[in-house]
C-alpha cells in the first residue's frame, strides 16, 4: 500500500489529477452549506431524522437538502433524464440510430440529457419546497413571496447544472467516475454528524444493539466486495493462423462476466424513481377535481409507509438491475467481435449460438447480482426496528455505493499507473 502510495505520488500527472479531484470535492462540499435566501430551514430538521426517503436524500446530497442549500437536489434530476434518455434511445428509433453513431451520438443524447435536466430540476425543486413546506405545517414558506420563491428555484436549479459540471470535469481526469464520486463525498460527509449524534445518545443497556449493528455492517461490506469482484469467467479460445511465414493465434483465454454488472446505477436510478411520486402529487394536493387530491394524498402517505417504502423499493432496484444490464451488455456485438477475431466459446458455434449463449449466461448470473442489490437497498429498513439503531444513516445503500466508488477509482488509478509502465512513459 505505501509503496503504491509513493508511485502515486511521484507521478506528476496522476498527483495532479487526484489534487484537481479533491479540490473539486471540497468546492461541492462548501456548495452544500450555502443556504438559499429567504427560506426558513431550521423547521426542517427533524424530517429528516425521521424519514427514511428524506433521510436517503438528504445523505446523498451530504446534508444539502437539510441545510437547503443551493445543491439541495444533488445530481437527482440529471439521474432522472438519464434514466428517460436511456429508455427512449430503447423506444425512438431516431434515438437508437443516434446512439450507433458512435462518440458523436453519444455526445448529442448527453447534450439532450443536459437539457431535459433543467425543467426535471424546477418540478422537483418546487416539489420538494412545497412537500416540506407541509410537513412543517406551512413553516417554510411562511412570508414567502412570489419572486423569493422563483429566486429559490432558479438557485436549486443552478445548483444542480453546477453539480453536473463538476461531475463531467471529474470524469474527464479518470480518477473514477464523476456523479459516482459526487455521492460518495455526500455519503462519507455526512459520517462524522451519524457518529456525533450515536455517541450523544449512548447508552450502556445498548452495547448488545451496538455490537450486532457492528457485525451486519462488517458482514456486509465483505458480501458487497465479493459480490463486486465476482464473475464468471467463460472460455475463449482463438484458432491458429497463419500469418506469412509465421503462425498466429492459438490462444486461450476467458471473457469475464460480473456477477454484478451494472455496479451501484440501479440503485442510484431507484432512488430517483422513489422520489418522483410523491413529488408530482405535490402538484395536485389542492386541486379542485376531489378523487385527484384524495389520490396524491394517497400516494404522498402510502410512500411513507415503511413496508411499502421496502418492498417498492427493492422491486425497482431489481426491475432497474436488468433493465441497465441490457442496456450496457450486448451479447450480439460480443459474438460478432469474437467472430471477426477469430474467437470461439469451446463447443458453442459462432455467431448467433455464442450470443444466445452469453444471453443465457448472464440471464443466470444477473439473478444472483439483482436479489443482492434489492437486499442491500432496503437493509436498513430491516436493521433499524432490530437493532433500534437510527442516528447512523450509513445503511446498505451507502456502503454499496462507497465499497464499489472505491474499488472502481483505485482500479482506474492502477490502470494509468500501469500503462506508465509502457514504453513512452
Amino acid at each position: 500500500m505505501l509503496k503504491k502510495l509513493q508511485q502515486i505520488w511521484k507521478a506528476k500527472d496522476i498527483r495532479n489529477s487526484i489534487l484537481y479531484v479533491l479540490t473539486l470535492l471540497i468546492v461541492f462540499r462548501i456548495a452544500a452549506h450555502i443556504p438559499i435566501p429567504g427560506i426558513d430551514a431550521s423547521s426542517i430538521k427533524e424530517i429528516f431524522s425521521g424519514n427514511d426517503i428524506f433521510g436517503l436524500l438528504n445523505l446523498f446530497s451530504g446534508g444539502g437538502m437539510e441545510n437547503f442549500s443551493i445543491v439541495m437536489l444533488g445530481v437527482g434530476p440529471y439521474i432522472t433524464s438519464s434514466i428517460i434518455f436511456q429508455l427512449l434511445v430503447m423506444i425512438v428509433p431516431r434515438l437508437g440510430a443516434l446512439q450507433k453513431e458512435g462518440e458523436y451520438g453519444q455526445q448529442k443524447i448527453n447534450q439532450y440529457t443536459r437539457y431535459l435536466t433543467i425543467p426535471l430540476a424546477l418540478v422537483q425543486g418546487y416539489g420538494f419546497i412545497h412537500l416540506l413546506s407541509q410537513r412543517t405545517g406551512g413553516a417554510l414558506m411562511d412570508g414567502m413571496t412570489s419572486l423569493q420563491l422563483f429566486t429559490a428555484l432558479v438557485m436549486i436549479t443552478a445548483g444542480t447544472i453546477f453539480l453536473m459540471w463538476l461531475g463531467e470535469l471529474i470524469s474527464e481526469k479518470k480518477i473514477g467516475n464523476g456523479i459516482s464520486l459526487l455521492i460518495f463525498a455526500g455519503i462519507i460527509a455526512s459520517l462524522p454528524q451519524s457518529l456525533g449524534n450515536t455517541l450523544i445518545a449512548f447508552d450502556s443497556s445498548q452495547i448488545l444493539n451496538f455490537v450486532i449493528f457492528a457485525l451486519i455492517a462488517l458482514l456486509t461490506i465483505v458480501v458487497i466486495v465479493i459480490i463486486t469482484e465476482g464473475q464468471r469467467n467463460i472460455p475463449v479460445s482463438y484458432a491458429r493462423h497463419m500469418v506469412g511465414q509465421k503462425s498466429a493465434g492459438g490462444v486461450n483465454t476467458h471473457l469475464p462476466l460480473r456477477v454484478n454488472q451494472a455496479g451501484v446505477i440501479p440503485i442510484i436510478f431507484a432512488i430517483s424513481v422513489i422520489i418522483l411520486p410523491p413529488t408530482v402529487a405535490q402538484f395536485f394536493l389542492n386541486s379542485s377535481v376531489t378523487w385527484l387530491a384524495a389520490m396524491s394524498q394517497w400516494t404522498i402517505d402510502i410512500f411513507q409507509n415503511q413496508v411499502f417504502y421496502g418492498v417498492f423499493y427493492f422491486a425497482v432496484v431489481v426491475a432497474f438491475t436488468y433493465f441497465y444490464t441490457a442496456i450496457i451488455f450486448h451479447p450480439d456485438q460480443i459474438a460478432e467481435n469474437l467472430q471477426k477475431q477469430g474467437g470461439f466459446i469451446p463447443g458453442i458455434r459462432p455467431g448467433r449460438h455464442t450470443a444466445e449463449y452469453l444471453n443465457k449466461v448472464m440471464t443466470r448470473i444477473i439473478l444472483a447480482g439483482a436479489l443482492f442489490l434489492g437486499i442491500v437497498a432496503v437493509l436498513p429498513v430491516a436493521i433499524a426496528p432490530l437493532t433500534g439503531i437510527r442516528t447512523l444513516t450509513l445503511g446498505g445503500t451507502s456502503i454499496l455505493i462507497t465499497v464499489a466508488v472505491v474499488i472502481e477509482t483505485v482500479k482506474q488509478i492502477d490502470a494509468q499507473l500501469v500503462m506508465r509502465d509502457y514504453e513512452g512513459f
